[in-house]
């Protein structure tokens, strides 16, 4: 069963949360592996992949942001992109686009960063806009401030936090083909929330960038979280990896968030948007495919489901709402 565990450090200015998602991303790995055009995910892709889906997931309830959270990475490798979305309820989703061989050693520069033209974004756009509202997203290069590449997914969104947060973050991120997880270090904001949302106070954030690397209990706590292994993280239980980690320490632990409640694989997808999507290819495009195929097919890159429009059906979508037939939506 995927959870997630929050916690705060008593009396220091550090919280922490660690997620295991098990049956969550075991749906999404199935679900990428029973698609005939596309087959399971290379390793090295499924790695990388699930180490996403965990930091989303940790990113989404650490600002509890009222939409949807999408990192995305993309640039000029054999993996063209890759998704991995978090909504407010815990709802995941995840994909990537692959084309080329890949060594089964990879690692982030061969996979996505190739001639270091690889970013970083994340973008977090609001469950109920407000007219002309756009979603707020923060871009970062993968590599460092000396141009170096950034060879693993935590030193990009630490990175990434350095410069959008001005907040001191841990990650430490692993997954394999049962697992996905994630621990997740932070020193709280000197004052107000952070600055992911797009807010620009400035004194707020001076303030923040000040104490970058100054916090003594933070720093010893971020030393004694990088001391998780990989094998710690995907195969011990919560309360095992936080009694080895912290066991000096007093943590005041939240109630774990599980179940229904936890972290699960749900899509979005739906009849509705792909009428949309069409609609935007402009009617000319629609009819082109349909006289080439005789139907149009989408399938959804998440979950898999293929929706299919014949020539009646992409009609309605070019008709006006008024002049269709009644009962003849193409909704469902």
């Amino acid at each position: 069963m995927s959870e997630l565990h929050k916690f705060l450090f008593d009396g220091m200015p550090v919280r922490g949360m660690i997620v295991r998602l098990t049956d969550a991303w075991q749906e999404i790995l199935a679900r990428r592996a029973s698609n005939t055009a596309t087959g399971a995910y290379p390793q090295p892709v499924a790695e990388l992949l699930g180490e996403m889906t965990a930091a989303a997931t940790l990113m989404q309830a650490n600002i509890k942001f009222n939409g949807a959270l999408i990192l995305q990475i993309f640039g000029d490798g054999p993996v063209k992109i890759a998704v991995a979305e978090a909504r407010p309820d815990l709802s995941l989703r995840a994909t990537a686009k692959v084309a080329g061989e890949l060594p089964a050693d990879a690692r982030l520069p061969e996979m996505v960063n190739v001639g270091n033209k690889g970013r970083c974004a994340i973008t977090l756009d609001p469950k109920d806009k407000l007219p002309g509202q756009q979603p707020y997203q923060g871009v970062v290069p993968l590599f460092g401030d000396r141009g170096e590449k950034l060879e693993r997914l935590n030193e990009v969104l630490q990175h990434y936090m350095l410069q959008s947060e001005q907040l001191d973050t841990t990650l430490v991120l692993a997954a394999d083909d049962k697992v996905a997880a994630g621990l997740l270090i932070q020193r709280l904001p000197v004052k107000g929330e952070g600055n992911l949302e797009g807010s620009s106070a400035s004194d707020r954030d001076q303030a923040n960038e000040d104490q970058i690397g100054r916090n003594e209990d933070y720093n010893r706590i971020s030393i004694l979280a990088s001391s998780l292994t990989r094998d710690e993280l995907l195969t011990l239980d919560v309360d095992t990896i936080l009694r080895r980690l912290f066991w000096e320490e007093k943590l005041l632990r939240f109630e774990p968030q599980a179940g229904l409640l936890g972290p699960q694989f749900a899509c979005t997808c739906g009849r509705n948007r792909v009428a949309n999507m069409i609609r935007g290819l402009g009617q000319e495009e629609a009819e082109g495919i349909l006289a080439e195929r005789g139907d149009i097919e989408v399938g959804c890159d998440f979950c898999g489901k293929q929706y299919r429009f014949d020539a009646v059906d992409a009609a309605q979508i070019f008709t006006a709402p008024g002049d269709q037939m009644p009962g003849s939506a193409v909704v469902q």
